[in-house]
C-alpha cells in the first residue's frame, strides 16, 4: 500500500510509531494479560512506560499542546494500528484519542487541567458516556432517543440513568456523560465530566463482546442520583448533540486510520503464509483463487486509505464533514471486513486459529462494522441527504 505522508513531521512521527509497534508492542500479543474484555491495567501501564521511554506516547498531539491536523494524524494513527495493543501503547484508542478532540475544543481551561492533562499524559484512561440499553428504549444510533436525565438541583445537577456498551469504563478516571435536559419537545442534551471512579456511577457488569482490544471492555453502568457542579458541565447547557457531532465524525474516521493498520498488518501475514506456504506442488499464491483474493486485498486498502486521507482533508477545512465522514465509514468499515476475511481464508485453519493475531483482527473489524454507526444507519442518513439535496435543487429551478 502507498500512500504519503502530508508533512515531514507526520511522516517522522509514524516511523517512529511504527518502529515502535513492530519491534516493541508485538511481541506482547502473546502476553496472558491480554484478556476477552482487552489488556489488563498493568499491562496497559508497562506498555505505555515503554512508550514514553521511546518518546512516542499520545504522538498526535505535540509537547506545545497543539494536535496535529487530521491529514497528519491520519498518517500516524494507522501506522499505531498495526496492533491491536499499539493505540493502547501510546495513547491512541478510543474512547480516548476522541475524549481529548473533543475537551481540547470545547473544555474550559480548569476542566482540562483537571481531565485532559491526565489522558494527554497516558496517566489516566477515559469513557463516553451515551449508549443506552435497547430493551429500554435508551439511545444507540438515534442519541435523540436519550432516557438519561439531568435534573438542575440549585448549583448542583442530578443525573439518572443506565449506559451500555461503555468502552473502557472500568478502570476510567475520567466520564463524558451525556444525558437529556429539559422536557417534551424542549428536550436537548447535556455533556457532564465526572471524577470516576464514583460511589454514583456503578459498572453493573462487563458485556462480553466479540472484540477484545480495549481496556475494560465495554460496561453496562447505572447512574444513581449522581451529583454534579455547574462547573462540570462541559461546553453549554443544552448543546450536548452539537458537541456529539464534533467529536463523533473525527473519533469514527480515528477507528478507519487505526483499522486501516490492522488490516494492513493481516495482509502482511497472508501474504507472508501464500509465498512460503504449497500445496499441490506449489505456492498458495500461485493459486488463481488464493492470488487474486490477495490482489482484491491490496485494492481495497488503496482504496481505504485514500477514502481517510480524502475525509480527513475535508475536516481540516473546519467542515464537521458530516456526510464524508459518514461515506468512509461505510467504505472502509466493509472494505477491511473483506480484506480480513480474505486474509482468514487464505491461512486456512492457521487464519480462524488465536495463534495469529489475524483472527483477533477480524473480530474487532466485524464489529467496527456496527461501532460509530452500523453501515445501514450511514447509508440511511446519507439517504436523506440525497433526497434534501434533490429537493433543494428543484425548489431553485421552479423559483
Amino acid at each position: 500500500m502507498h500512500t504519503s505522508s502530508p508533512t515531514e513531521r507526520s511522516r517522522a512521527i509514524a516511523d517512529r510509531v511504527e518502529h515502535f509497534v513492530r519491534e516493541i508492542v508485538i511481541p506482547y500479543e502473546a502476553d496472558k494479560r491480554c484478556t476477552s474484555h482487552g489488556p489488563s491495567e498493568d499491562l496497559v501501564e508497562e506498555l505505555r512506560g515503554k512508550a514514553r521511554a521511546a518518546g512516542v506516547m499520545t504522538p498526535h498531539i505535540l509537547p506545545d499542546g497543539t494536535h496535529l491536523s487530521q491529514l497528519e494524524t491520519a498518517a500516524v494513527l494507522k501506522r499505531s494500528g498495526l496492533s491491536p495493543l499499539g493505540p493502547v501503547a501510546v495513547n491512541t484508542m478510543a474512547p480516548d484519542e476522541g475524549n481529548m478532540y473533543l475537551l481540547g475544543k470545547i473544555g474550559t481551561p480548569t476542566q482540562n487541567k483537571r481531565f485532559l492533562e491526565p489522558l494527554v499524559a497516558g496517566a489516566a484512561r477515559s469513557a463516553f458516556m451515551m449508549t443506552e440499553p435497547a430493551s429500554e428504549g435508551g439511545a444507540g444510533s438515534d442519541p435523540s432517543m436519550l432516557q438519561t436525565k439531568a435534573v438542575r438541583d440549585g448549583d448542583e445537577w442530578v443525573i439518572n440513568g443506565r449506559k451500555t456498551f461503555i468502552t473502557g469504563a472500568k478502570g476510567a478516571a475520567v466520564g463524558i456523560i451525556m444525558a437529556q435536559t429539559g422536557e417534551g419537545e424542549r428536550a436537548q442534551a447535556t455533556m457532564f465530566l465526572v471524577d470516576l471512579p464514583h460511589p454514583a456511577v456503578r459498572i453493573e457488569r462487563v458485556l462480553d463482546t466479540i472484540d477484545s482490544s480495549m481496556p475494560g471492555g465495554h460496561a453496562q453502568v447505572l447512574i444513581d442520583n449522581l451529583r454534579v457542579r455547574q462547573d462540570q458541565v462541559l461546553g453549554t447547557v443544552d448543546e450536548g448533540f452539537r458537541y456529539a457531532q464534533v467529536r463523533l465524525s473525527p473519533a469514527r474516521l480515528s477507528h478507519c486510520m487505526r483499522w486501516l493498520g490492522g488490516a494492513t498488518r493481516s495482509h502482511e501475514i497472508a501474504t507472508r503464509y501464500a509465498t512460503t506456504r504449497k500445496a499441490f506442488g506449489k505456492l498458495l499464491i500461485d493459486h488463481e483463487g488464493v492470488g487474486f483474493m490477495l490482489a482484491d486485498n491490496l485494492i481495497d486498502l488503496q482504496q481505504s486509505a485514500l477514502m481517510v486521507d480524502w475525509c480527513a482533508g475535508v475536516l481540516d477545512t473546519g467542515s464537521l464533514a458530516t456526510a464524508e465522514s459518514s461515506m468512509t465509514k461505510v467504505a472502509v468499515a466493509d472494505a477491511l471486513f473483506r480484506v480480513a476475511d480474505r486474509c482468514m481464508q487464505v491461512m486456512g485453519g492457521s487464519g480462524v486459529a488465536g495463534d495469529s493475531i489475524v483472527e483477533q483482527i477480524f473480530r474487532e473489524v466485524r464489529a467496527f462494522r456496527i461501532y460509530d454507526g452500523p453501515t445501514e444507519v450511514h447509508k440511511w442518513s446519507l439517504a436523506k441527504k440525497i433526497k434534501r439535496d434533490a429537493l433543494e435543487r428543484q425548489s431553485a429551478v421552479i423559483a
